[in-house]
């Protein structure tokens, strides 16, 4: 088979391999890097067929030379899977050289070292999981082949303003997933398919469904006052269980709130509006749970517990606290015990206040105004404590669809409180009632979906499922994001675009 190659894709493929040795050795720096390096760049230097060709015309990648680890590992790894995937598209041949050629070369600079760490096997298992990632991305170009339509949408959706879509669809045809528009600015790669994400509220649903189960087994009580689970806030006794996740307990939004008349009355600093500059100087900062709680009990509520609707990230944050109170445990391992490791969700992430996410993923920025210019920085790493169980977990389009099409499926829950979960609440807002951790809609053409969606900074993750789950939509739109949120009538546009062609077949 005839490979083509642009200069692009032969630089990729140098910063791949290359950029792996570098990583290798600046993890291992306290032993002797140079010695590492070269032992590794040896080994690369003897691969044979296109590779060994590829590689020897550059035998460095000398723009990586000078850097933390940190910031190597962020150019690298997704380096590493876009090569791969490059490479299956043509030969899945060369890909097997090629990743059996960068293992070698890894081993070796491991082997070289002094004193090895565990910072260094640390890196050579991200190096091999960015090599693997590649594996979703190839079956997604295959299965995008009896999917044009599909592929179409989406490259169409990345030129109205995205940096990048990925899309995945489980019907009666069966699975697709695919991509479209680039992974980071300046780059040619392609978003994973199958990446991690900040998946924003999509998290509520997650967390409700944990507390339902507790609901089945008769440790939580729906309507029983919230006050009775967590009496250390003086919540008022109207408040329900049921309130908290119906978003009907009239409790302040601890990210602030739009009042009827347009005012707002700010909480802590979010990436958007007056304090948009604010949240990015501070965006490593951790908040505590409870205190955003107490801030948003320090403010008026918006109304008398169960008179209206009102979504506020208050309540799923005393939803947290909840589950841990009953439990004993922290949410991360009642996540892990009750739903991600029984559904088998490798990808699937309770963060805390880590600011990392998973490899592979795509790159998010926001823009602002400073000393009177434009400014765009890379903002894929921040403490995402700001919003807690409001919206903080990473997953990935496969495990969502697993998630969702498990949960409508009767899975997670019994029948009878899955029927709650999804009875519909009014809200207020067109075509957008509100059951228990999830909104239920209508599509154009009359079906009823149950989906809840994130809004993230610079990203939103859809999650969508016919009641029964037996048709899935998840996807993950990345943009440049800003104060002002210029792009969300694109959003919006995109996102009914998507819906209707799945659900509707538009």
């Amino acid at each position: 088979m005839t490979i083509i190659l642009t200069d692009q894709d032969k630089s990729t493929l140098r910063i791949a391999a290359y950029g792996a040795v570098t990583l290798m050795a600046a993890a291992g720096a306290a032993g002797e890097p140079h010695k590492i390096a070269t032992a590794g760049s040896i080994a690369l230097g003897s691969a044979t067929g296109l590779i060994g060709h590829v590689l020897a015309d550059h035998p460095e990648a000398k723009d990586l030379t000078g850097r933390s680890v940190a910031a190597i590992a962020d150019r690298v790894l997704p380096a590493l899977t876009a090569a791969m995937n490059l490479l299956k598209r043509q030969d899945p041949a060369e890909a097997a050289n090629f990743r059996s050629t960068v293992l070698v070369a890894v081993e070796t600079a491991q082997i070289r070292q002094d004193r090895p760490n565990p910072a260094t096997a640390e890196m050579v298992r991200k190096v091999t999981g960015a090599l693997d990632a590649a594996g979703a991305d190839r079956e997604a170009v295959q299965d995008g082949q009896d999917r044009p339509e599909l592929q179409k949408t989406i490259e169409e959706i990345v030129e109205s303003g995205f940096v990048g879509v990925s899309l995945r669809v489980h019907d009666e045809r069966g699975d697709w997933a695919g991509s479209a528009g680039v992974a980071e600015l300046g780059g040619t790669a392609k978003p994973p398919v199958n990446g991690h994400a900040r998946i924003g509220s999509n998290t509520k649903t997650f967390t409700a469904t944990l507390v339902l189960q507790l609901v089945a087994e008769g440790k939580v009580e729906l309507d029983a006052p919230a006050a009775g689970y967590l009496p250390e806030f003086g919540l008022d006794r109207r408040i329900t269980v049921r309130m908290l996740l119906q978003h009907t307990s009239g409790l302040f939004n601890f990210t602030g709130e739009v009042y009827d008349d347009g005012s707002i009355v700010h909480g802590i600093p979010v990436p958007y509006n007056t304090t948009g500059k604010e949240w990015v100087d501070i965006r490593f900062h951790t908040y505590r749970p409870e205190e955003l709680v107490r801030l948003a009990l320090s403010r008026p509520a918006r109304f008398e517990p169960g008179t209206g609707w009102s979504y506020s990230n208050t309540n799923y944050v005393l939803a947290r606290l909840l589950i841990e109170k009953v439990t004993g445990r922290s949410l991360a391992e009642e996540m892990q015990r009750r739903i991600v490791g029984p559904l088998g969700l490798s990808g699937t992430v309770v963060p805390g206040a880590s600011p990392e996410i998973p490899e592979p993923h795509s790159r998010i920025y926001y823009r602002y105004e400073e000393d009177g210019g434009q400014q765009t920085i890379d903002i894929t790493r921040y403490n995402p404590s700001w919003i807690c169980t409001g919206g903080d977990m990473i997953s990935t389009g496969q495990d969502l669809a697993t998630f969702i099409s498990a949960l409508m499926g009767g899975k997670l829950l019994p029948a009878s409180l899955l029927a709650e979960m999804c009875a519909p609440h009014p809200t207020g807002l067109p075509n957008m009632d509100y059951g228990l951790g999830v909104f239920v809609t209508k599509t154009d053409c009359g079906a009823t979906l149950i989906t809840h969606n994130g809004g993230n900074v610079a990203s939103m993750t859809l999650m969508y499922s016919t009641p029964d789950g037996g048709k899935t939509l998840t996807a993950v739109l990345n943009w440049v994001d800003d104060a002002g949120m210029s792009i969300a009538a694109v959003v919006r546009k995109a996102q009914h675009r998507l819906v209707n062609q799945v659900f509707c077949g538009e």
